[in-house]
């Protein structure tokens, strides 16, 4: 990286994502808790849409699992339930790709069994179709394309505080945590964020938050690979999530 760099965390919100942009300086141009403004927040249904409204990123930061097994758990998933502690059930097995390519839940239930020896939740195979949209971009990313980094928002507060938040992230308390510690790690997120204001919750929006606070750290060299090195997946991706 040189001079200054975009990076953008993107989050799935009501079905489309809600990305947030900052303006990264290079580590010494600025001192390490120095505000960060959210520049631009974003929305469009599909990554494609994301970047075409967000202009050139050099880093982006996805919560979407990224590499997916054909049969076991991966260990990127167990090591960042580990390291939310409290806040472990946020953090879902990823299903096989079986499993999220079926045409229902119980079919990916009976295909996940036959993989793995182990069911897979309704949450995870709701958001199958981000998964795979995403499993799509990055086969085909064009010349140019950001970087790509999955991350996941609990993992990326943990880091900031040191440990798991406290409290909820729905929870008026826990969203109040989550801005604070943001805006210690140098990241103010604007009052006003317009349309993606309009499509994401609060909790949404400081996922987006805290993922772009990751791609920042990925952007000059800081942030941490979960696990260390990533681990190798079927598909050719390696699986890791950053904070």
């Amino acid at each position: 990286m040189s001079g200054v760099a975009r990076v953008m965390g993107a989050d799935v919100a009501a079905g489309a994502w809600v990305g947030l942009l900052l303006d990264v300086a290079e580590p010494g141009a600025v001192t390490a808790v120095s505000a960060v403004t959210a520049v631009t927040a974003v929305t469009a249904p599909d990554v494609t849409g994301l970047l075409a409204a967000s202009g050139p990123v050099d880093v982006l930061a996805l919560d979407i699992p990224i590499g997916l097994p054909d049969a076991g758990p991966r260990r990127a998933d167990a090591v960042a339930r580990a390291l939310v502690g409290a806040r472990a059930a946020s953090v879902f097995t990823t299903p096989v790709r079986a499993a999220l390519q079926a045409p229902d839940h119980a079919e990916a239930v009976r295909l996940s069994r036959a993989a793995t020896g182990h069911g897979v939740s309704a949450q995870a195979f709701a958001l199958r179709h981000k998964v795979l949209e995403v499993d799509r971009w990055w086969r085909s990313a064009p010349r140019g394309a950001p970087r790509l980094v999955e991350a996941h928002p609990e993992v990326s507060f943990a880091a900031m505080a040191g440990g798991a938040p406290t409290h909820r992230k729905k929870s008026w308390a826990g969203a109040g945590e989550r801005r604070a510690l943001l805006r210690s790690a140098g990241v103010e997120v604007p009052d006003d964020l317009g349309e993606a204001g309009r499509v994401g919750a609060v909790d949404d929006v400081l996922d987006a938050a805290a993922l772009a606070w990751t791609a920042r750290r990925v952007a000059r060299g800081q942030a941490t690979s979960h696990p260390d090195p990533p681990e190798p997946m079927p598909d050719g991706w390696r699986a890791a999530i950053w904070a």
